[in-house]
């Protein structure tokens, strides 16, 4: 089987449509998918209505599962929970992606008005909005491509070097639910929260310890950035605390090598798969 767990639209900072993802992981041979947007869930419904339209008299089958990316800050970490087999409309839940949404709106419109008072760099909210699905979550990378796209930089690297930092005086920092709500409110809506991409969170290990009283029930292991060691770390930590192991490429945008686009491009044994579908019938039963 070909899994992979992590993926962006451009319901958030994905390059590709939801229609675009499922056509991606058919021609890359996918077996299952997971739709993780940061902060909201609005691209699942689109894609599997596109997939069940297109796959419904061939062989092929693509196993879609709904997914999230919460984006939380705790103690000047970025810390990233992901989310699978919620049930999207808890209240606690919705309310969650609002306060997110909401977040995300007031830092754009704090680091445009600094831009435009402090760096004379001219762009307007709806220069941002424009570059997201109609609803869909407004970040920091949509900033870093509007101040290029009026000559403000030359490439997205530079307006992140310049300006989408905590160095720089036109940035915010977005006030977030903390990632202990963000577990919690999950696991309450009865999904299964999940530490993504542990490697960057210095304090990871003592974090997860922290979550697993609020609900933790995974570290995904397998991610792009992962070396085999790290894996292999990450793997032994879950299993000494009790957690499954998820991975996925954490993909965004297409990128070529050999000939083959980056979705799935970090292998993620079918085992990974099944230990996910275990712990959601495990969740069914609480």
């Amino acid at each position: 089987m070909k899994i992979d767990l992590h993926i962006h639209t451009n319901y958030s900072d994905g390059s590709l449509s939801p229609e675009q993802i499922v056509d991606t992981a058919l021609a890359e041979n996918m077996d299952v998918i997971a739709i993780t947007d940061h902060d909201n869930v609005l691209a699942y419904d689109y894609a599997v209505k596109y997939a069940n339209n297109i796959l419904q008299n061939a062989d092929k089958k693509l196993e879609i599962i709904r997914g999230v990316e919460i984006n939380t800050i705790y103690k000047d970490f970025e810390v990233h929970i992901l989310g699978y087999f919620m049930d999207v409309e808890n209240e606690d839940f919705k309310n969650m992606l609002k306060v997110q949404q909401q977040a995300r709106v007031t830092q754009a419109k704090e680091i445009i008005k600094l831009l435009n008072k402090k760096a004379g760099i001219k762009i307007k909210f709806d220069d941002v909005k424009k570059l997201v699905a109609e609803n869909g979550s407004i970040g920091r990378p949509h900033i870093a491509r509007a101040i290029t796209s009026v000559g403000g930089t030359s490439n997205v690297s530079e307006a992140y070097e310049k300006y989408i930092n905590n160095n720089s005086p036109v940035y915010v920092q977005r006030k977030t639910v903390s990632p202990h709500e963000a577990v919690e409110i999950i696991y309450e809506a009865g999904g299964i929260p999940v530490f993504a991409h542990p490697i960057d969170v210095d304090i990871s290990e003592q974090l997860i310890k922290e979550l697993i009283n609020y609900g933790l029930r995974g570290i995904e292991a397998y991610h792009r950035k992962h070396t085999p060691a790290v894996v292999e770390y990450y793997s032994s930590l879950a299993e000494k605390f009790g957690l499954i192991i998820t991975g996925g490429s954490d993909f965004h945008a297409p990128s070529f090598m050999n000939g083959k686009i980056l979705m799935g491009k970090n292998f993620v044994p079918s085992w990974v798969y099944d230990e996910l579908l275990k712990e959601k019938r495990r969740r069914e039963l609480v």
